[in-house]
């Protein structure tokens, strides 16, 4: 379907879709060991809480998650709608067995999540962490939103990515997020020296992630196949109040062993020389 698709008449008034950030805090319960949870206010902006404060209609990856998220906005914004009365649909499981393009079931059912905007109300699209439709599902949602020429409004909010390739020292005006490297052990260690060339080739910062139950067996991956003199950062904990970023070469990783937390997100860079 083209981008300026025009089957909904111009005359009918739309909705907008408001990409509402999330915090970066998945996962983590404040529990000792893990630090505090952040006041929403220390991490996004009021722009994004009062927008969010005045939804009814969402879009979001976990209805459950996404009223949690409500709560936390309740606590320094009252809300226009309770809770318990706010409509949350949830996105579609992407397609299995690593299918790219989405077939027209899928296609249709995304461009259903928006028919409170084409009905006149304003739909909210969130993730479970940080920018909406960044290394995030809800990029078919705001396609959608274009083919049927409903207005996107993006709310600036924290990015994990972002954040971390900030902290991390690396090269910044080049670099790629690769998403998730393969489990398979034989696989991974390829996927890892076919992107430390990469980098080599295009001086280009690489950064992945990976769940947090997994971080330490990417981090021994990343440290034991990586060249000496690359440099690789982490970054944990983003936003967190113990949340913390540091790089170093891997000869240096390598005499100084790392612990990471199996249930606070993580961000992995590197650049090679």
């Amino acid at each position: 379907m083209p981008l300026n698709d025009t089957s909904v008449s111009p005359a009918q008034k739309k909705g907008r879709l408001l990409l509402i950030p999330n915090t970066l805090d998945l996962g983590c319960t404040g529990e000792p060991g893990e630090g505090p949870l952040p006041d929403l206010r220390e991490v996004l902006p009021l722009g994004a809480l009062q927008a969010a404060a005045g939804l009814r209609y969402w879009v979001a990856e976990n209805a459950k998650t996404t009223r949690a998220f409500l709560k936390r906005v309740a606590e320094v914004q009252a809300l226009l709608t309770p809770i318990q009365e706010q409509d949350i649909q949830v996105l579609p499981r992407p397609p299995k067995g690593g299918q790219k393009k989405p077939g027209s079931g899928q296609d249709q059912a995304v461009r259903a999540l928006l028919a409170p905007a084409l009905a006149g109300h304003d739909v909210g699209l969130i993730s479970e962490a940080g920018l909406p439709a960044v290394a995030d599902p809800g990029s078919a949602v705001v396609l959608a939103a274009h083919r049927a020429g409903i207005e996107v409004v993006p709310f600036a909010g924290p990015s994990s990515l972002v954040l971390a390739l900030a902290a991390s020292g690396l090269h910044g005006q080049s670099f790629a997020f690769v998403g998730y490297l393969p489990v398979e052990a034989s696989q991974r260690v390829q996927r890892i020296r076919e992107l430390e060339l990469l980098s080599r080739k295009s001086h280009q910062t690489q950064l992945v992630i990976e769940t947090p139950y997994r971080n330490a067996a990417l981090w021994q991956a990343l440290v034991q196949h990586l060249q000496l003199d690359t440099l690789l950062s982490v970054s944990c904990g983003l936003t967190l109040a113990d949340g913390w970023s540091r790089t170093a070469t891997v000869e240096q990783w390598r005499k100084r062993p790392l612990n990471l937390p199996d249930k606070v997100p993580a961000v992995f860079s590197w650049l090679a020389s």
